[in-house]
């Protein structure tokens, strides 16, 4: 019987592929390329190329492709045969080492935002080593980063590879003040947890504002959500469950580190949650796994709805970003030590997060910018549009006790240089985990809950690569060439922690007086939508500090600006379109056709007995029509509204037009719409209820 150590990354060129298949000599020129980041020559191409396809074609592969991640965040790939013609009339199969490392994708229609001009349709693909080719569906495809003709960089992966190289760099600087030379490469690392729900296709296909926008945007609360409690780490439902045993095998067939799953909160809302594994695999795999996912639900007669705000008034979904930083010895830098020493290299590494975290907290925001994320940010389950970092009161005394020059009170205590008593190693895990954090250390390592379920992970993993790269670039700038290297790391410690203070908040992320404290007292920012974020992007500061590090161009940053803005937008509109359309096809023709019923059941009534009232049926009668006159109205005023978004002089003023006028016209035509479903019959009701959504998986 196959197990599981059998078949795991049986699709993947992997490693011990590699060393199967190709020369020794072949091999460590590879492995140098992929550590050290240097260019590929063609010769070892050949030779990687020649043994990709002999692999590929004997697991069953027909095709190749680039594989790669537009700006439309989703994946992208053009498939090309291995097949040849030969000369006896049949046909060969070849690929060569110009094929692995470039293709040229048409690049007309992915987004841009301005950096192609539209007689520029061309765009390259690039191999990139350091991510394994993998078999999906007979392709053998191969992680590519994507650029314009002009060099630009139109994809995701490009600048998340560029930040994790501005880390490294700053990362080294670092080390080698504390007389750590022998580390080569320091690597972001990163566990992302996948939220999502799963309802029956029939269902689904019953409902057209899931099918247009992967969310409802009508349904009343049912009788019972998520209040009991019950559903969260509950037994699985067979068919959750066959889902998600075919979702492992096939995910780990892909070497993909699926690890733990469960019921989540809401009713048929779920959690995976794999190993971690370095930023860009991480990435690859995290866009896999949604790609899989929403294949196996296929399979099942299920649908995966990774939207954030799937259903109003119950959990959403998101995507928890776990990020560490680690050496190519293996030593996780946001580890406490076994020494003092070792402790405060831990302290100024976690210094530079705080430092990064505050100063771009904007940025922060931006990375997870979506007007999905929009619905879920700032609700009970999800942490506040407010970002900030949670440490847990054993670190914080520690900082405290440094900011103050006091000693700490903790358990063993030793003097070290610092100037201060700090415990020779700090235990792991001594804070609980704070649900309400966008930002939380947890032991090891920083959990950055704010990202959307939806969210491709390279945009948080970019920013705060890059951000935490100047602060250490600031640090390091700083201590290179002091003399007295120890007071001078106490003095950049305890300033960190007078300086920065503020963003670190260990209480309910919740709690509303918490949101009045961070903005008026604190001073931190709070942007509640993505049109009120998206422009700072542009500020200076983000852009200084993104382009000294070489992780985007000022072109690139003006492209993002654009391009985000206008996916916010076109969701937006697309989402109040379907509205206006259900609300004239199928809502308001189901109220008046249960209104104009009820009055023929009252008239058929009276005309047995003249002396009867028919009081019920008078006032549902009365109240529908109300509901259906007020509903047409509603759906005309955003109707009118959509077409008042073409008079916006650019896409800024048409985001503030959506925020300020778009977004409250859906909620004005929501509220009676689901007021009168809880009054119609249910067979009138032209669309499953929630009740049925949630409840649909036995």
């Amino acid at each position: 019987m196959e197990t599981v150590k059998d078949y795991f990354a049986s699709l993947v060129f992997d490693d011990r592929v590699m060393k199967a298949t190709l020369s020794d000599e072949i091999y460590d020129s590879l492995k140098k390329t992929i550590e050290e980041g240097s260019e590929p020559n063609i010769g070892v191409a050949n030779a990687v190329a020649a043994a990709m396809k002999d692999w590929a074609v004997s697991k069953g592969a027909t095709h190749y492709t680039h594989w790669f991640q537009p700006l439309t965040g989703i994946t992208a790939e053009k498939h090309d045969s291995f097949i040849s013609p030969s000369t006896d009339g049949g046909v060969i199969m070849e690929f060569s080492g110009k094929e692995l490392i470039k293709g040229e994708p048409d690049a007309s229609s992915f987004p841009n935002g301005g950096l192609r001009t539209t007689f520029e349709a061309r765009g390259y693909t690039a191999w990139d080593p350091t991510s394994y080719a993998f078999i999906k569906d007979k392709t053998l495809c191969i992680p590519t980063a994507f650029c314009s003709y002009s060099g630009h960089a139109l994809d995701k992966k490009t600048p998340l590879l560029r930040s994790m190289a501005a880390l490294n760099k700053q990362a080294l600087r670092i080390l080698r003040l504390f007389g750590n030379n022998s580390t080569k490469r320091v690597t972001g690392y990163v566990g992302p947890e996948q939220e999502y729900f799963l309802i029956t296709k029939e269902m689904y296909e019953k409902r057209p504002d899931l099918c247009f926008t992967g969310r409802t945007l009508f349904g009343a609360k049912p009788p019972k959500g998520q209040e009991m409690g019950d559903h969260y780490f509950g037994v699985i439902k067979p068919k959750a469950a066959a889902f998600m045993e075919e979702l492992d095998e096939e995910l780990w067939k892909l070497g993909i580190l699926a690890k733990t799953e469960h019921n989540e909160v809401a009713p048929a809302q779920y959690e995976l949650a794999p190993i971690y594994t370095t930023a860009n695999i991480a990435t690859d795999h995290n866009q896999l796994t949604m790609e899989i996912m929403q294949k196996v639900a296929a399979k099942h007669g299920l649908v995966c709805l990774l939207h954030e705000k799937p259903f109003a008034g119950i959990n959403g979904s998101g995507k928890h970003n776990n990020w560490s930083i680690a050496t190519d010895t293996g030593q996780n830098l946001l580890s406490p030590g076994e020494t003092p020493y070792e402790n405060a290299q831990f302290l100024l590494f976690l210094c530079a997060v705080i430092k990064a975290v505050d100063d771009y907290q904007d940025l922060l925001r931006i990375s997870v910018a979506t007007a999905g994320n929009d619905c879920r940010l700032g609700a009970s389950e999800a942490p506040p549009a407010v970002v900030s970092v949670f440490l847990g009161d054993e670190l914080n005394a520690v900082l405290e006790a440094i900011e103050t020059d006091t000693p700490y009170k903790g358990a063993e205590k030793t003097r070290m240089k610092l100037g201060v008593d700090v415990l020779p190693g700090f235990n792991r895990d001594t804070t609980d985990r704070n649900r309400t954090s966008p930002f939380a250390f947890t032991g090891n390592k920083f959990e950055f809950r704010m990202l959307g379920s939806s969210n491709s992970i390279a945009c948080a993993n970019i920013m705060l690569n890059s951000a935490v790269a100047e602060s250490l670039r600031i640090y390091a700038d700083r201590l290179e060439g002091e003399k007295d290297f120890e007071t001078a790391l106490h003095s950049m410690i305890r300033n960190t922690i007078k300086d920065h203070k503020r963003i670190i908040f260990n209480g309910n992320g919740y709690d509303e007086n918490w949101i009045r404290e961070a903005t008026e007292k604190r001073g931190l920012l709070n942007f509640r939508t993505t049109a009120d974020c998206m422009p700072h992007l542009l500020d200076k500061k983000n852009m200084d500090m993104l382009i000294s590090h070489g992780v985007f161009t000022e072109a690139e940053l003006k492209s993002r600006y654009e391009i985000m803005l206008e996916n916010y937008c076109k969701t937006i509109v697309i989402e109040a379109n379907t509205m206006v359309n259900m609300a004239k096809t199928q809502i308001v023709p189901a109220i008046e056709a249960y209104a104009a019923d009820t009055a023929k059941a009252a008239a058929s009534k009276k005309s047995l007995d003249f002396t009867l009232v028919c009081g019920y049926e008078t006032g549902v009668v009365r109240k529908l029509s109300a509901l259906a006159d007020l509903i047409a109205s509603k759906a005309e005023e955003l109707e009118t509204a959509l077409i008042s978004l073409d008079k916006a002089e650019d896409i800024g003023a048409k985001s503030v037009m959506i925020r300020d006028t778009v977004l409250g016209l859906m909620s004005e035509l929501r509220i009676p719409c689901d007021e009168a479903e809880t009054i119609t019959a249910k067979n009138y009701w032209p669309m499953p209820t929630y009740a049925d959504l949630l409840f649909g998986i036995k």
